[in-house]
């Protein structure tokens, strides 16, 4: 069952959920997580210091509020809007990424906190 997540910049709740899977699981045991924010585009990447390799949900294909784990980086990512590497509006991340979840709240919340510092992740 999807659990409930937090994510918190400048004081902004914005809600989230983390799916049943074992990537996501260890992410979730890992919180709460504070971190600095690097954003790629329309996207907030940061580190999470949990070091989980590819899995069976790995893919390039993400949507507008979705939530990626990427490897290299060791890192959580959320997706609300077009990268680098978009042709269209749909994001696409650097490199494939483990998907963990999605935002429950609207991903355009994420638009007026960019330039933002600090990421924390907590369990609702």
């Amino acid at each position: 069952m999807p659990e409930k997540i937090r994510i918190i910049i400048d004081d902004k709740e914005i809600e989230g959920e983390l799916f049943d899977t074992e990537c996501a699981k260890k992410i979730l045991m890992a919180l709460p997580i504070e971190s600095d924010i690097n954003e790629w585009g329309d996207e907030f990447y940061f580190s999470i210091g949990v070091k989980i390799p590819l899995d069976n949900t790995a893919t390039k294909k993400v949507k507008i509020g979705d939530i990626g784990y990427w490897p290299p980086g060791e890192a959580l990512a959320i997706f609300f809007g077009k990268t680098p590497l978009s042709k269209d509006e749909e994001p696409v991340p650097a490199s494939e990424v483990n998907l963990v979840g999605k935002l429950i709240d609207n991903p355009d919340l994420l638009k007026s906190l960019k330039g933002a510092r600090k990421i924390k992740i907590e369990k609702k």
